[in-house]
């Protein structure tokens, strides 16, 4: 198991930008695959961005061109950079680590209009 720390969320206004932070309590090295949820209220969690432990990434559809995630082995941290928000990106974002099924305790993201 690992422990995750999520931090940087808040509230914005649209066309705002927010770059969410992800500490997990040891290296991240040898986890293959990283990334970031969300779930708005009355829906389910869906997946935001992946990262690889060879910086390979993918996005949803609804991110791409505005969302990059990035990896720091090195201090154990991943990241996700949010450009041009808008209103429908307003969800709890979660910080996932694939091989152990570990899950932050999230952070908030408001988007206001």
């Amino acid at each position: 198991q690992v422990q995750l720390v999520e931090s940087g969320g808040g509230l914005v206004q649209a066309g705002e930008s927010l770059r969410l932070s992800c500490a997990a309590s040891r290296t991240i090295f040898s986890i293959f695959r990283m990334g970031w949820y969300r779930q708005a209220p009355g829906k389910q969690r869906e997946l935001v961005a992946i990262i690889t432990n060879r910086g390979s990434t993918d996005y949803a559809d609804s991110v791409k061109g505005r969302f990059t995630i990035s990896r720091d082995n090195s201090n154990n941290r991943i990241y996700l950079q949010m450009n041009a928000l808008k209103p429908e990106d307003t969800a709890v974002y979660y910080c996932h680590a694939e091989d152990s099924n570990s899950w932050g305790q999230g952070t908030q993201v408001t988007v206001s209009s």
